[in-house]
């Protein structure tokens, strides 16, 4: 979501900050899209018009309205787009998100120490702010009465900062739930890569779930750890979004489980039809909607797949790291727009 960063990066499992080089685009025909007739067209319709209409652009805002006339799926995306491969010289990149589901509490209490934070008002979007360590350590929110809920697992709390979202279970049995709502200015660093250059793990061994069992097996040399990554991620309640409906991405809508995912939004429009081709031990070969960015989703062939909520989405997420490639649908005015001059001479 909105702020996120993503799995691999938070592994350290992919390198950060590295310059790619300016995209390329080749145009593709509908027949070279694998599996594109198999598809429930259909299904990404609907994603695609969960947002489209927050596209602020004529031509796309024209595609919207056409859209919302209940045309034939497919026939719409093949009349009115043509699939463009992005390229900027990185191999493609596959990973997984997802809306975790914590225990937590309104009030503190027993368990209930660890307090997700409302956005304070002192802190100025993209200035430095003060650190995880100091924000943890110290009384700097104490008073404020910032605190949404209170976690009972620390690591759920580190966790939920990664994924940007999540829903939390009351003891009452009921619930909240809460999206990203800004970042106190710090660089991120990777706990994953920290373990590994400690030499406590090898970097295949990392996992979310390692991470979890060394720091609770570990806890003073863990709450040590989480502290490396002096980045902080503060929280807005959204309760008022539908149980039924996904948490709110970029767009500020709900996104869809497997039908959004999270792209590099200086290359790829939010909002626009993506055909994914990723592979694996799952192959999935699906048109999607990109609806969502993150802090590590960058370059052209790098995109982040939603599972959806809840443990067993976050075990399908975490297993994904795959090759493929992902293959844009520009409308298509703006597609012959890109193509080099000599090659519309």
């Amino acid at each position: 979501m909105l702020g996120r960063a993503v799995a691999f990066a938070w592994l350290g499992l992919m390198p950060a900050g590295a310059a790619l080089a300016e995209p390329t685009y080749t145009m593709l025909g509908f027949d070279d899209l694998n599996g594109w007739a198999a598809d429930d067209h259909q299904a990404a319709l609907s994603t695609f018009l969960n947002t489209c209409r927050d596209i602020n652009d004529p031509e796309w805002e024209n595609l919207c309205a056409y859209a919302a006339d209940a045309p034939d799926a497919k026939a719409f995306f093949e009349l009115f787009f043509q699939p463009v491969l992005i390229e900027d010289g990185e191999p493609m990149l596959f990973t997984g998100y997802f809306e975790p589901e914590l225990r937590g509490s309104r009030t503190r209490g027993g368990e209930y120490q660890h307090p997700i934070y409302a956005v304070p008002d002192d802190l100025v979007p993209g200035q430095p702010y003060a650190t995880r360590r100091e924000l943890q350590e110290g009384d700097l929110l104490a008073g404020k009465g910032l605190e949404i809920a209170w976690l009972a697992d620390p690591v759920d709390l580190f966790f939920l900062q990664v994924q940007g979202s999540g829903r939390v279970k009351l003891p009452d049995g009921g619930g909240l739930r809460v999206g990203y709502g800004g970042k106190n200015g710090r660089d991120y660093s990777s706990v994953g890569l920290e373990l590994v250059n400690r030499g406590i793990f090898e970097q295949h061994q990392v996992s979310a779930d390692v991470i979890r069992n060394w720091v609770n097996d570990n806890p003073e040399e863990g709450r040590e750890l989480l502290w490396v990554n002096d980045s902080y991620v503060f929280f807005r309640e959204v309760s008022e979004v539908p149980a039924d409906k996904g948490p709110l991405g970029a767009m500020n809508r709900s996104i869809t489980t497997m039908r959004s995912i999270a792209v590099d939004p200086s290359i790829t429009k939010l909002g626009a039809p993506v055909w994914i081709e990723k592979e694996g031990a799952d192959p999935l070969n699906r048109l999607m909607i990109a609806q969502d960015t993150g802090s590590a989703i960058k370059g052209a062939q790098r995109a982040d797949i939603f599972y959806g909520t809840g443990d067993q989405a976050g075990r399908d997420a975490g297993r994904i790291k795959d090759t493929g490639r992902i293959v844009v649908l520009l409308p298509i005015q703006r597609a012959f727009a890109k193509l080099p001059d000599d090659v519309i001479e």
